[in-house]
């Protein structure tokens, strides 16, 4: 893929200026702290790749995709009769940001948003002009058993879609490209709204595989736990509870994202589109409500393997105490004949040890028959 053109030493400057804004380089110690609203700032973790720009045109008989290496190339027109779609790839690179703001008159406080990845899952209506749109795409590491999170920005205007994603090594939207470019679905027989959809929709979907692999992981757990054949699962169980948590971090503002859209009297969302929002907003709160029905069970299963455990040590404690108590009486014989006294008769008695003896292994097999009729062995 072709990189965007654009000045290395406003990259590597320390100090870059944008607009009327003097703006830091982009570092993954970036922050908007004591900054002016409006002042573009990456916030996120250090990405040494370029930006790229994709721009596909599409109606139901049209369809084109390109590349963009200019950013003056990046406008959308209104007046074509087909959908534009700006997908950007990379967000680190506020002079890029900065002129496909300028080009579309995007506000600055939206700008800043899109360059901000620790920015929580949104939507705004700027009137019937254009509505913003940030959510995370989640990525579910089996090595790691970790989920990692990717800022997506979206515009949505009367006839087009600009998407704003970090710097991965795939591209998230690849199945809706393959969708237009194959014409297969309702996405190129539909307006913006219904892209918008498409591609919120692919990012929810994904929420439910993440979500399926987590509670493959948890029953595996469980049964090893219920088993007691795993010696140390209170590791892997609390990471588990952990993930969860954040994953519902990032999806519960969604379902209230979802349902203020659903709610805004727009005209950038039309009526036949609708009900594929309010779909994605089930799926949502199914998402959630798996991951609370989860996070009890992990919860439960955490119970358990400290019951075990505690059942385990008073099972060893158990034993432990009869061993004693055979043990006591056995040992008060044998202090008493360790005494040295003289005048003690059984001493001399030729067949007392053997006497002792017997009398001891007796009082110890009948303490254990005892034991047992008793139940507590």
């Amino acid at each position: 893929m072709s990189k965007i053109k654009s000045d290395p030493r406003r990259r590597t400057a320390r100090i870059s200026k944008i607009g009327n804004h003097m703006t830091p380089p982009p570092s993954s110690n970036s922050s908007t702290f004591g900054l002016s609203p409006g002042t573009l700032v990456y916030v996120g973790p250090e990405v040494a790749k370029d930006t790229t720009i994709k721009l596909v045109e599409y109606n139901e008989e049209y369809h084109e995709q390109r590349t963009i290496k200019n950013l003056k190339d990046c406008q959308i027109s209104g007046e074509k009769p087909y959908i534009s779609w700006l997908d950007i790839d990379g967000i680190h690179e506020s002079e890029v940001i900065e002129a496909v703001g300028k080009l579309h008159n995007i506000h600055l406080l939206i700008l800043e948003d899109v360059m901000n990845t620790k920015q929580k899952p949104k939507i705004e209506f700027y009137g019937d002009s254009y509505a913003y749109i940030s959510l995370k795409m989640l990525y579910w590491q089996d090595e790691a058993g970790e989920i990692n999170a990717e800022h997506i920005s979206f515009l949505l205007g009367a006839n087009y879609v600009i998407s704003f994603q970090e710097k991965r090594t795939g591209d998230v939207f690849r199945p809706v490209l393959d969708r237009i470019k194959a014409s297969v679905g309702k996405t190129r027989r539909n307006g913006a709204d219904y892209l918008l959809f498409s591609l919120i929709d692919l990012i929810v979907d994904n929420y439910l595989e993440i979500l399926e692999r987590m509670s493959e992981k948890l029953e595996e757990l469980e049964g090893l736990i219920l088993a007691g054949k795993h010696r140390d699962p209170i590791g892997q169980l609390y990471n588990l509870k952990r993930q969860l948590t954040l994953m519902r971090k990032y999806v519960w503002p969604l379902r209230d994202m979802l349902s203020h859209g659903l709610r805004e009297n727009s005209k950038l969302i039309s009526k036949s589109t609708f009900p594929y929002f309010r779909d994605v907003h089930d799926h949502v709160t199914h998402v959630i409500d798996s991951i609370d029905s989860n996070r009890e069970l992990l919860t439960g299963l955490i119970d358990i393997h400290y019951s075990t455990l505690s059942s385990r040590m008073n099972s060893v404690m158990k034993t432990l105490t009869i061993y004693s108590a055979v043990f006591m009486p056995l040992t008060f014989i044998v202090g008493i004949y360790g005494m040295n006294f003289d005048n003690m008769p059984e001493l001399r008695n030729p067949n007392g040890y053997f006497y002792t003896i017997g009398g001891m292994v007796a009082l110890a097999v009948g303490l254990l028959i005892y034991f047992r009729r008793r139940g507590w062995m």
